[in-house]
């Protein structure tokens, strides 16, 4: 299977969920082995230039996934649009933004996935590498725990817990295995969710200034305030698998294994992706020049042959 970057450059507009700034974004092709790379358009000097994402720059972890580099340059909340790169199998690509976060859109990944399908999918004459898990790897913080299994494909499995009556309509569990589920169908369209008790918290710590009914789930004392409703019946569960997928591909390639986790976060994925890369136990990586020796669950993108 070989490398993808974008056929052609795409961009968008859109307003930071926690700076609440207005965000110019621009999503590039690039060159093979070359990674997920992000420059702030905004800065000048070395802050300015380009830089390759990595497990181990995933400095702040407060409500989203937050790049802070060693030259102080921010780009934050990139989950949501990693998860779409990740469905789509998009191994090199360079994302611009004019302001320290990723726009929030309508809170999921599905405005990426339209994004990706505009810009169009090609591919490079370099083989795509895969990080096959090799042994169980588990990531305990309190009551929360996340952790990778050897299995021939990909799959997740999430299980969530909240004393709140709303959550209590729907299974805390949902259990995707990408080998004959679609993810556009299943988990894009799942949005973001937060609490209106914790919104003054929040904006106190200069977080979620940008948040209203359109680009997330807000819930008060006892129910869902969006007039719409939700997407999906247990859509909470659902956008925390999509926030998994996002967390994981910040480590720039496709998983072959099994990710399981109870009460999951952003510090605790990150936490596991750093567990993962410094044990060279843990996995391998795996090249499939010919692409009948694909794991079941990259045979296709979203019903596009690889």
């Amino acid at each position: 299977m070989l490398q993808r970057t974008l056929a052609k450059p795409v961009s968008a507009t859109g307003v930071g969920l926690h700076s609440g700034e207005r965000v110019a974004l621009t999503l590039r092709p690039a060159a093979a082995d070359s990674g997920i790379m992000f420059r702030r358009t905004d800065l000048s000097g070395a802050q300015g230039e380009a830089f390759r994402l990595t497990p181990y720059l995933i400095n702040d972890t407060r409500l989203s996934s937050t790049v802070v580099t060693e030259n102080g340059v921010r780009v934050g909340t990139i989950e949501h649009i990693m998860s779409a790169l990740a469905a789509y199998g998009v191994d090199n690509v360079l994302i611009e933004l004019n302001a320290p976060e990723i726009p929030i859109m309508d809170g999921s990944a599905l405005p990426f996935v339209y994004l990706l399908q505009d810009a169009g999918i090609a591919d490079q004459q370099a083989e795509k590498r895969f990080l096959r898990i090799l042994k169980t790897v588990e990531v305990r913080e309190k009551d929360k725990w996340v952790r990778f299994t050897p299995y021939n494909g990909f799959k997740a499995t999430l299980t969530i817990e909240f004393d709140h009556p709303v959550f209590n309509r729907s299974a805390p569990t949902f259990s995707i295995d990408f080998s004959g589920s679609s993810y556009i169908e299943e988990i894009a369209r799942a949005r973001t969710f937060g609490f209106m008790q914790e919104v003054e918290l929040m904006r106190s710590h200069n977080l979620g200034l940008g948040g209203n009914l359109s680009n997330a789930v807000v819930i008060d004392e006892t129910d869902v305030l969006n007039p719409e409703g939700l997407r999906y019946p247990d859509e909470f569960v659902r956008h925390k698998i999509l926030d998994a997928i996002g967390d994981l591909y910040i480590a720039g390639h496709p998983f072959i294994g099994a990710f399981e986790g109870y009460k999951s976060g952003h510090a605790v994925n990150n936490a596991l992706l750093r567990k993962i890369l410094d044990d060279d136990t843990a996995y391998e990586w795996a090249e499939f020049p010919d692409n009948a020796d694909l794991p079941p669950a990259f045979f296709t993108v979203d019903g596009q042959l690889p």
